[in-house]
């Protein structure tokens, strides 16, 4: 088994990836994604991918997003998972010139089971999640009763929430 991240075989854990793409054929960038975590992530689910309007401080004159979500179980650490994450970012050609520009492809760590982490580089959950209807959505089309370790909210609860 490998390593939870402090050393231990962890046991594994339901993991929440948010999929995102508004630069190139985004559709081919999600579903490469979502082919490469299939290894990463046992019984993945992936969700419908929705068209979105950018969203945020540098959204003004983006192109449209296309998002999605994967869910699946692994017993990596968040740091591990992290890591590889950006490792198909970048075979994507994911590029950070700034905070908020567009992307090829952007991967999100939404939750990690029940874990909270709050590190420098790595936040779990998501710290944003919660008020992002497009991560919420496919989310709770797959995996509706994924439960939010910090509010104790399901994912269905917190879409309610955020729609209401």
């Amino acid at each position: 088994m490998t390593p939870g991240g402090d050393g231990h075989a962890a046991r594994p854990r339901r993991i929440a990836v948010a999929l995102g793409s508004n630069l190139g054929p985004r559709r081919n960038h999600l579903e490469f994604a979502a082919e490469r975590l299939r290894p990463i992530l046992d019984g993945i689910l992936v969700s419908d991918f929705i068209d979105t309007p950018p969203h945020g401080p540098a959204a003004a004159g983006q192109p449209r997003y296309l998002n999605g979500v994967a869910v699946g179980w692994s017993p990596r650490g968040p740091r591990d998972l992290l890591a590889r994450l950006q490792e198909i970012e970048a075979a994507r050609g994911r590029a950070r010139p700034y905070d908020g520009a567009p992307r090829t492809l952007d991967l999100d760590l939404i939750l990690a089971g029940d874990l909270v982490v709050s590190a420098p580089g790595l936040t779990v959950p998501h710290p944003r999640f919660r008020e992002r209807r497009f991560v919420l959505e496919p989310l709770a089309a797959v995996a509706p009763d994924l439960t939010d370790p910090v509010t104790g909210l399901t994912v269905q609860a917190l879409l309610a929430r955020l729609v209401s």
